[in-house]
């Protein structure tokens, strides 16, 4: 399968992006001044933008409601209409605090605070705090408190926006729906109500949005998951950890299956590592200094602190340090299936696309620096054949480069961003360069999947990695009989099984092709009296690899046929009199409807070749 290739359509129209990114900010400050203008009392947090909008959050006298949003889109017309200039203003920080102080916005405090004192200060004005407004003034009237004066209101803000209101088109913005959200995300902190918005360049760009939105929250993982009874989050058990229900760890082991298969085929080695080490090993790896909010607290063994993994990335370098390695013996390729453990705050966790446990599909290669530009090409065609099998085709790709603050000499970074983009050149990919956006270890390749109403997803991720071989004192012995440190290449394919998962169900709306589907074939006796039949299709079914169930509900035959639709189940088999007394099923499929009465020995052969080619029945 040749997969389509997309470069990242906001990195390929740059300019296009700013000017939304500058639209959905303006967005965000003109929402935040206008529902102090209606709230008085009202104080406000942040208001950043989003991939797909913006929100702001705020401490209200009030609970928002849906006339409110009804309300504040009403005002926030009028202020675009009017055409208020927006204007940036740099302050010193003694003068903004007192400013801040004396209207009481402790948010705002706070976020001053946490601005490094190095840090120039910026503010952002809608209409100007001089020039009196015109023609109305009462735009900016409030009762008392807020960020508003009778002349304009402002916000601390590092930019960027537009430079008029009116840049905005009245009709591209929507106020979506209010939501809970603790200060800075912490659930010790105040709970705000978060306020979300779209903004787009067109009408006809928002509309186009609003329609993929409402196709995405019918494919929502988390109410499909629950109405096919996959899996669920069981709050008695804490927040964020994922039960895997039968259907759902059907298709999870036939996922897992399948990408060990396809390793093992690509000469890679299995690995299985355990949950916990000695805290001093995260400390050897830099997770503690660099990763410690992320980290679950240690444990108490014996006196000495165990932690939680939140990486597999060093048990996998011990592995190859447990025996001395020789060039010859270069790469080294292990993967891993490894679950791990990261603290999330309660509201960042999102179904199974954020949670506190989770299995990475995780793999190394321990190479030699002339053999970094071939292996990537390796990942690059695994990647490629397994997320194809999968259904995704079209893919965006970004090349990330050196950062300003990072480790290793220019030589072994220009080696391996050589080699990156040898892999892709020679792959035949186009990419987009993200200059100074790889991570402080080294250069790495981003790969977004594409799903079926067009989202995008981060998922496969390569990197290569000049630290941890440092810090571990890795060594290989060279031709000349020395010792030399090997690259390290980390790569996911999935990123992880859960999230991968999450992506799968939204990507299909739950309706999985017969190859992953949890049950591929339902049969539906009509009566008692064919039920024996039933159980003996059953078995051979079984026998042969199928995955089949027997309908006992004792319902209708339409009853049956409707919860086999609900539960998206690929094939349905009906059983009555004639096809026990013939010795074939009446068979009737989702994508292509009936296919007529055949025997056990015309089904089963379709449905086989239907599973291994990946295809349709």
């Amino acid at each position: 399968m040749v997969s389509s290739i997309i470069p990242s359509q906001e990195k390929l129209h740059q300019q296009d992006h700013e000017q939304l990114i500058r639209i959905r900010h303006t967005c965000a400050h003109i929402l935040a001044m206008v529902v102090q203008k209606l709230f008085p009392g009202t104080k406000v947090a942040t208001g950043p933008v989003t991939e797909t909008g913006f929100y702001y959050d705020f401490d209200a006298p009030v609970s928002f409601t849906p006339e409110d949003l009804e309300k504040i889109t009403l005002e926030m017309r009028r202020v675009i209409q009017a055409n208020l200039p927006i204007i940036r203003e740099e302050i010193q920080r003694g003068e903004i605090q007192t400013e801040i102080t004396n209207l009481g916005e402790t948010y705002k405090g706070d976020i001053l605070a946490r601005i490094p004192p190095d840090e120039i200060i910026t503010r952002y004005f809608i209409g100007s705090p001089d020039v009196p407004v015109q023609p109305e003034p009462s735009l900016f009237t409030v009762a008392s408190g807020g960020m508003v004066n009778h002349n304009s209101w402002w916000d601390l803000c590092a930019g960027p926006h537009i430079n008029f209101t009116g840049e905005i088109h009245p009709d591209a913005f929507k106020l979506l729906n209010v939501a809970g959200a603790y200060w800075q995300g912490d659930e010790t902190q105040p709970m705000l109500q978060r306020i979300y918005g779209t903004a787009w360049e067109t009408p006809e760009d928002l509309q186009a949005y609003l329609k993929q939105r409402e196709e995405a929250l019918l494919r929502d993982h988390r109410k499909l998951g629950q109405d096919l009874n996959l899996f669920s989050i069981q709050e008695d058990a804490g927040g964020g950890l994922v039960f895997w229900h039968p259907k759902g760890a059907q298709i999870r082991h036939i996922i897992e299956d399948y990408w060990k298969r396809s390793h093992l085929q690509a000469n890679y080695q299995l690995l299985y590592t355990p949950h916990v080490a000695n805290l001093e090993l995260w400390k050897t790896s830099g997770h503690f200094d660099f990763y410690r909010e992320n980290m679950f607290d240690s444990i108490d063994v014996e006196q000495q602190a165990y932690q939680l993994k939140p990486m597999n990335c060093p048990f996998h370098v011990l592995t190859y340090k447990h025996q001395l390695h020789s060039y010859r013996e270069l790469p080294i390729r292990m993967c891993e299936l490894g679950t791990v453990y990261r603290y999330e705050r309660s509201g960042a966790l999102h179904g199974l696309m954020r949670v506190r446990g989770f299995t990475q599909d995780d793999g190394h290669i321990f190479c030699l620096p002339a053999q970094i530009a071939p292996e990537i090409l390796g990942v690059l065609n695994l990647t490629e054949e397994i997320l194809s099998d999968f259904g995704f085709t079209n893919y965006e790709v970004n090349l990330s480069t050196r950062p300003e603050k990072s480790v290793g000499n220019d030589y072994v970074w220009e080696l391996a961003t050589a080699a990156l983009k040898q892999a892709l050149d020679t792959k035949g990919w186009d990419y987009i360069i993200d200059e100074g956006g790889g991570a402080f270890y080294g250069p790495k390749i981003d790969i977004k999947i594409k799903d079926a109403i067009g989202r995008s997803w981060q998922c496969s991720t390569i990197q290569v990695d000049f630290n941890l071989p440092e810090r571990f004192n890795m060594e290989y012995v060279t031709p000349e009989g020395d010792r030399q440190r090997p690259i390290m290449i980390h790569r996911a394919i999935f990123g992880s099984l859960e999230r991968f998962f999450g992506i799968l169900i939204e990507n299909y709306a739950g309706d999985f092709p017969l190859w992953l589907a949890p049950v591929q074939i339902r049969l539906l006796p009509v009566s008692d009296d064919v039920r024996e039949y039933a159980k003996s299709v059953a078995t051979t079914f079984k026998q042969a690899g199928i995955r089949v169930e027997v309908d006992y509900s004792g319902e209708r035959l339409g009853k049956q046929i409707r919860t086999a639709e609900l539960e998206k189940i690929p094939v349905v088999a009906v059983i009555g009199k004639k096809e026990l007394e013939n010795q074939t099923l009446s068979i009737r499929t989702r994508q292509n409807g009936d296919l007529g009465v055949l025997t056990i020995d015309e089904i089963l052969p379709r449905l086989q070749e239907a599973i291994a080619s990946k295809g349709l029945i």
